[in-house]
């Protein structure tokens, strides 16, 4: 049984969303685009790594 999400978490989720956007838009007008697809990919990596080591 899934559980409904509480308006906290939709409204979180929503600011998080409107916020990666925003950095994207930003990287766009610097024209760092690809200075921030490498450290969004290492972050995601780093992120699973330490998920497995503290699992």
């Amino acid at each position: 049984m899934a559980r409904k999400r509480d308006s906290i978490s939709q409204v979180r989720g929503l600011l998080y969303g409107l916020a990666k956007l925003l950095g994207d838009v930003n990287a766009v007008r610097k024209g760092t685009v690809g200075k921030r697809l490498v450290r969004r990919t290492a972050g995601k990596a780093t992120g699973k790594l330490l998920g497995k080591l503290f699992k």
